[in-house]
């Protein structure tokens, strides 16, 4: 069993991740975690933008969320990102990597990574 102070540090470390899953900001992240989305590798991806957004300090204007099926699984890992009086941005086919530079380069850039999005993608 664990003592009080290692699960009080726990709990500090993991704080920031629930706030980054609950807060209010102008951006919101939706990662599609339904089993297609989990069996094609959404559960990294969606660690990468939780810790990343962490890691940027972007905690107080970016919610990371997770959904159930967003209707296209054979693009899966698919993410959404809502921002406030734009239109949606749809990532797919993302890896933790790919995250890392949508974080980068849209979340904190503010310029979508367009080979990423399903608009680029040989249909």
């Amino acid at each position: 069993m664990k003592s009080l102070e290692e699960l009080m540090a726990i709990k500090n470390k993991m704080q920031n991740k629930v706030s980054v899953r609950t807060s209010a900001g102008d951006i919101r992240v939706v990662v599609g975690m339904a089993t297609c989305g989990i069996a094609a590798g959404a559960r990294p991806v969606l660690n990468a933008f939780v810790e990343g957004v962490d890691a940027l300090g972007l905690g107080d204007k970016v919610q990371v969320t997770q959904t159930g099926c967003i209707g296209i699984c054979q693009y899966e890992p698919v993410v959404e990102v809502y921002e406030k009086d734009k239109e949606k941005v749809t990532y797919v086919k993302m890896t933790a990597d790919k995250a890392k530079e949508v974080l980068e380069k849209h979340i904190k850039g503010g310029k979508p990574v367009i080979e990423y999005t399903i608009g680029a993608t040989q249909l």
